[in-house]
């Protein structure tokens, strides 16, 4: 394992990293990339059958693996980028590709984390920590248990504001489901999107 600066950050396939975000550290690698997604699922325990998220730059590669309708626009314009994943359907490009029909992706408000994604495309994301157990949010406790299992480790100074993972919401049947509250509430996204509906019907 070596220690990077985000502007060094374009990866090789297989590579793993670990990197901060705005809400937690994520452990990711290239999307699309099969021995870097195996090697995450191999670190973190986890089943193939647990899809891993995609973090993305912009609306427009979003919707290169991603049906964009309007309640997902809605809350895309008003939370992204930001700490709120989406499930949403996949476009045929990307089922063709992952296998997947769904897929959860978001935009985060992390400038380091842009950068890495416009160096290499959206990446396959996850939160660092063991399946099942709660996402590690201390660079000194992560170094010591992931160190050896990843390729490179980000790390930046400020990092008081890493502890939080993001609000999930499904918007992939006809009701919307919070899967998960983060500094996003449930509230909140039920604001949005009455307030949408309201000014549809005027």
């Amino acid at each position: 394992m070596i220690e990077y600066s985000l502007k060094e950050g374009f990866l090789n396939e297989g590579d793993v990293v670990i990197f901060p975000t705005d809400t937690v550290y994520g452990l990711s690698c290239r999307l699309y990339d099969n021995v870097g997604i195996n090697k995450i699922l191999h670190i973190k325990n986890r089943s193939i059958t647990k899809h891993l998220a995609i973090l993305c730059d912009t609306l427009v590669t979003v919707s290169d693996i991603a049906i964009l309708n309007e309640r997902a626009l809605t809350l895309a314009h008003a939370f992204w980028p930001g700490p709120l994943t989406l499930i949403l359907t996949s476009t045929e490009s990307h089922f063709k590709k992952s296998g997947q029909k769904t897929v959860g992706i978001r935009i985060p408000n992390h400038s380091g984390a842009i950068r890495l994604i416009r160096q290499n495309g959206p990446l396959v994301t996850t939160s660092v920590n063991i399946s099942g157990k709660e996402a590690m949010t201390d660079i000194n406790e992560i170094k010591n248990k992931f160190s050896d299992v990843v390729d490179y480790i980000y790390q930046e100074e400020k990092t008081n504001y890493l502890n939080v993972s993001s609000t999930t919401v499904d918007l992939t049947e006809k009701e919307v489901k919070v899967l998960r509250e983060g500094t996003i509430t449930k509230k909140e996204i039920i604001e949005v999107l009455e307030l949408t509906n309201k000014e549809v019907e005027k």
